[in-house]
């Protein structure tokens, strides 16, 4: 909204200055983050009626959490989402598809994410949605979201896959581009909600991994950074800075009452919605490879979940003593916060090398 008043920049000098993607990323930062601040105790209070028992706590899991967590509502990604489409309905170039793009994939998997925390909670049970049913409504959307990404931009371009430390390769997937860049926002929602097991587990890596790529997307939709960065210029994905931008003030606010002891859990509702925030940001931009780097704690807890299973089924053994992979090191005796702030560190740590992939070609 706030965008089009920069086209009266000839009128009045100190209007351009909403031109500029730089600052309505700040900007919708703010606004995200004040906004959580402001209504995020009156959606707590009303999930805290509405829901009774609060999220389900799981029986096979550390006692503590039996101890510590029950009765604490779920659907916190109530509180993120609302704020990151305030900011970014405010701050970003509304004329921009891929800012229409990235907010319908994060809303439909949030949706996704809502009805099954509904039926967790009504149902007072970890049986939600169905397991095939929500991953087929999720490769809907994100089929539906990999193919404008093809429109947006010019073939074979637009069907190309890029790799990171390489300048010049692409890989040209023609009509495969659509499963594969489904793939990637699906396997992306679904790390994230394994991720979502600790009190502010999953929000920190999430804001570190939206900064990461609220950089590369305003450097790959800048003609002249991306020539001297040597990476491919995606015309139009700067404004996805400005998405980036709300959901990192969103988290921040969220934080606030998620910190332990968490008054409210983000749930499936923004656990999903973010992931696939994320994997649109990655499409959108040629990313999706270094989203594995940048989002390597997410793939590391999605990974434990599958040897698991495999193993399992296989053998009849575990290799883990608890999957997702962070409720095993509580198993191995780690506190709750050593596991959060760890788990942090690596996911800062990921994001740096993702980063360097930008210059180290």
């Amino acid at each position: 909204m706030f965008y089009f008043l920069g086209q009266l920049g000839d009128q009045l000098s100190a209007l351009n200055v909403f031109i500029y993607i730089t600052f309505r990323t700040g900007a919708s930062m703010i606004t995200a983050l004040f906004f959580v601040f402001l209504f995020g105790p009156r959606i707590i209070a009303g999930l805290r009626v509405r829901q009774g028992k609060g999220q389900p706590i799981r029986d096979d899991g550390p006692q503590s959490h039996i101890l510590t967590k029950a009765g604490t509502p779920t659907m916190g990604g109530l509180m993120i989402l609302s704020g990151m489409i305030v900011a970014t309905l405010l701050w970003a170039n509304l004329a921009n598809p891929y800012v229409w793009l990235v907010l319908l994939v994060t809303v439909g998997f949030g949706a996704v994410g809502f009805y099954d925390d509904y039926l967790k909670v009504t149902r007072s049970s970890h049986a939600g949605f169905g397991g095939k049913a929500r991953l087929g409504i999720e490769a809907l959307i994100a089929c539906a979201a990999a193919y404008a990404v093809t429109s947006f931009g010019q073939p074979p371009f637009s069907t190309a896959l890029a790799f990171p430390f390489v300048k010049d390769f692409l890989l040209n997937l023609g009509w495969l581009f659509i499963p594969f860049g489904a793939f990637v926002m699906v396997g992306a929602g679904n790390a994230v909600n394994l991720t979502d097991g600790l009190d502010g587990l999953a929000i920190v890596p999430v804001m570190i991994a939206a900064a990461t790529f609220g950089l590369i997307a305003y450097l790959s939709g800048n003609a002249v950074f991306a020539d001297y960065l040597q990476i491919h210029f995606v015309a139009g994905t700067g404004e996805i800075a400005v998405v980036c931008g709300a959901v990192i003030g969103a988290g921040l606010g969220f934080l606030w009452f998620n910190a332990p002891p968490a008054a409210i859990f983000m749930g499936d509702t923004g656990s999903l919605a973010l992931g696939g925030m994320l994997g649109a940001t990655a499409v959108a931009t040629k990313h999706e490879i270094v989203l594995a780097i940048i989002g390597g704690l997410f793939v590391l807890e999605a990974v434990s979940v599958i040897i698991q299973v495999a193993s399992f089924k296989l053998t009849g053994k575990r290799v883990f003593k608890m999957a997702p992979i962070h409720h095993h090191f509580e198993h191995l005796g780690w506190t709750e916060s050593q596991v959060v702030i760890r788990f942090w560190i690596i996911a800062v740590v990921l994001a740096l090398v993702g980063l360097a992939t930008l210059k180290l070609r």
